[in-house]
């Protein structure tokens, strides 16, 4: 499967299927089929079914196959970034809650960088109001003419606009860097012979049928930060104090009460010394406009609120201690602090964990 991203749809234009079906299967030894699929959510869907031998994608599809039994060939283009711009009356991130938001295809690399950044600055989805329409470039139009308030597009995109428009519009956040153009990935049942062989393909007879040639090999972290966009915790919450290892271990010495907010199990098997098991039991969407509701922190009301509290879990991609301090927050705690780290940054610092 050919997965086209609504910007590379000029690429997929350029290919010749039948090359590279036959390339695939002199490599492989078995028929092969190559079909191009423009509609991402389809292209995710058949990532999670394992449908499809191999993929030329953009990299949230291909950090999708990766995690499913799929490995890295490489990509086309070197990394490349994202910028997240507005109209020049928003100078901030959160300052778009409630505005209009132009994105092309709710599964598009477009979408997933959005999240991460607007997640970063604590809002969602949900807070805008998000049109995913077609073509990233006319995001920038739209938003010049007052008709949105906000859109994403490459760096290189911006940069151009920057030269030929001035500076009408603000880019107000820059995503983290992603593998840039396609990314190839193979199941790794297929015999690792044939494996081989699609990859010096790929890398140096690619451009007989019009794909570029795969010469970039991103660092697993990359796709794996790719498919986790939007789904980390925001960097702040407003309330609270974020605090880094350092000054959780000085905090708890001059008194402060450190909270676990993990399951019991995780509890026992490892924690951050004197912390007190108070769980959170989380059944709300992982996700800044989350429902407290659906979740259960009865035990909340067993901490004294006079005494500084400290929130901890699993480490940033964990929600339960993001969610405990807002809780505490709102229920009127005199001091909270998120250690929005947890464990894994306590271990990673070397110090020192108790167990039962």
């Amino acid at each position: 499967m050919i997965a086209v991203e609504p910007t590379s749809k000029k690429d997929s234009l350029a290919v010749v299927t039948a090359t590279v079906e036959s390339a695939i299967s002199k490599a492989t030894g078995q028929a092969a089929k190559v079909f191009i699929n423009e509609d991402l959510t389809d292209v995710m869907r058949a990532t999670r079914t394992g449908e499809v031998d191999i993929y030329i994608a953009p990299p949230q599809v291909a950090a999708s196959a990766l995690s499913r039994g799929y490995e890295l060939i490489g990509s086309t283009n070197p990394m490349e970034q994202y910028v997240l711009v507005t109209r020049r009356d928003s100078y901030t991130v959160a300052a778009l809650g409630g505005r209009r938001l132009y994105l092309p295809q709710q599964d598009s690399v477009y979408s997933y960088v959005a999240r991460g950044m607007l997640n970063a600055a604590g809002l969602s989805f949900q807070n805008l109001q998000v049109e995913f329409a077609r073509w990233p470039s006319a995001g920038l139009i739209a938003v010049d003419m007052g008709v949105f308030d906000a859109t994403v597009v490459r760096q290189s995109e911006w940069n151009d606009w920057v030269k030929t428009r001035g500076p009408a519009l603000h880019a107000v956040s820059t995503s983290i860097p992603v593998p840039g153009g396609l990314s190839v990935v193979v199941r790794k049942t297929l015999p690792e012979k044939s494996r081989e062989k699609l990859a010096r393909w790929f890398a140096t007879n690619a451009t007989s049928s019009g794909l570029k040639p795969v010469m970039e090999r991103p660092d697993m972290s990359t796709y794996k930060a790719v498919a986790e966009l939007g789904y980390f915790t925001p960097n702040s919450l407003p309330g609270a104090d974020v605090v880094k290892a350092a000054d959780v271990r000085k905090l708890v010495a001059e008194g402060a009460v450190i909270v676990d907010t993990r399951s019991e199990k995780e509890y026992k098997a490892k924690r951050i010394p004197q912390a007190v098991f108070v769980p959170y039991h989380e059944k709300s969407l992982k996700d800044v406009a989350f429902d407290p509701a659906k979740d259960d922190f009865r035990d909340l009301a067993k901490l004294d609120k006079e005494k500084p509290t400290i929130f901890s879990c699993n480490g940033a991609e964990c929600w339960k201690s993001y969610k405990a301090s807002k809780a505490a927050v709102a229920a009127g705690f005199k001091k909270v602090y998120w250690f929005r780290g947890g464990l894994p940054e306590w271990e990673s610092t070397g110090l020192q964990v108790a167990q039962n």
